[in-house]
């Protein structure tokens, strides 16, 4: 069970944060189809949000925050890319600049994708944590503003307008699925959810790869903890440690959690291409992956496709 984080009621964004926020990036965004299916004899439908601006449902949070927040020319973050990509855009959209930290591990892809955008980009570190600090100390010394990726009260309402389209577009459905990295997109989906599962509504399942699995450590420790990073889906979902904010929300709507591995990850992915000719990273796949494994429960599931930034090819390796 996920406990309360010590955080103030007064940082948490609420429902009505999602709606506004719906409301404000609307002129930008995309809203991103749903394709109902079956597959294996099983009803389900995705909600390709692999087909955002930007490649990645990131973008969202990221204009949000930067339409809500104190006016600003200049912002800064850091990112394993998709977040990072969706702040390049975002600030272009707005007559801003950016500069994205990035750790050296990024995909080549997506470092392409955020130069090409304007903004800069600065490689440092390993892991994004290590992108992270650096990121956070160059804007506090330029006095600049700092965006987090997953941690931030008005990031997580913009990626929660995920969940109000898939309220709209796809009713029927009982269960949504979710990839879990830093804990953004899960917490704002919930909060658009409305509900939580004691009450016998819509559920709301995170999945997360074996490797990068820190909403199951939090849950483990009781607390938002630092957990290993080790995954083809690491640039997307390679936070070391779930978001205070994220984490708070979640103990109060109350999600399951699943596991899926590489090889689980890496098969859905192919699958995509092979039946329905959808190209996604790894990290856009482990929802599918974790419902071919049984993981999701429910009739009829949503599950979120929800990026597709990667040097992709159907040959079983992540490139």
């Amino acid at each position: 069970m996920i406990r309360h984080a010590q955080i103030g009621a007064a940082a948490l964004p609420a429902a009505e944060d999602v709606r506004r926020a719906a409301q404000r990036i609307a002129p930008y965004i995309r809203r991103t189809p749903v394709l109902e299916a079956a597959v294996d004899g099983r009803r389900l439908t995705l909600k390709l949000e692999h087909l955002q601006l930007t490649g990645s449902f990131k973008v969202r949070g990221a204009l949000n925050a930067l339409l809500s927040g104190p006016g600003t020319d200049r912002v800064v973050t850091a990112s394993g890319g998709n977040h990072g990509l969706g702040v390049a855009v975002s600030s272009r959209l707005l007559g801003a600049r950016a500069t994205i930290y990035v750790p050296q591990t990024v995909p080549p892809d997506k470092q392409r994708r955020i130069a090409a955008t304007g903004a800069d980009v600065v490689r440092h570190g390993r892991s994004y944590a290590e992108a992270e600090l650096a990121a956070r100390t160059y804007a506090d010394e330029q006095g600049l503003r700092y965006l987090p990726a997953y941690d931030d009260p008005d990031v997580v309402a913009g990626q929660g307008t995920v969940g109000l389209e898939i309220a709209d577009q796809a009713p029927d459905c009982d269960t949504v699925a979710v990839a879990v990295g830093g804990g953004g997109l899960i917490a704002g989906v919930s909060l658009a959810a409305g509900v939580s599962l004691a009450a016998g509504a819509r559920a709301v399942i995170g999945v997360e790869p074996e490797g990068c699995a820190s909403l199951h450590a939090a849950v483990a420790a009781g607390e938002p903890v630092d957990s290993p990073v080790d995954s083809v889906a690491a640039s997307a979902l390679g936070a070391s440690r779930v978001g205070r904010i994220p984490y708070a929300i979640l103990g109060a709507t109350a999600p399951q959690l699943a596991l899926v591995d590489d090889p689980q990850i890496i098969a859905a992915r192919d699958r995509l291409w092979d039946e329905f000719r959808l190209a996604v990273e790894p990290a856009g796949a482990a929802a599918f992956a974790a419902w071919l494994a049984g993981q999701v429960p429910g009739d009829h599931a949503c599950l979120i496709v929800c990026g597709a930034n990667t040097d992709w090819s159907p040959t079983g390796e992540s490139r």
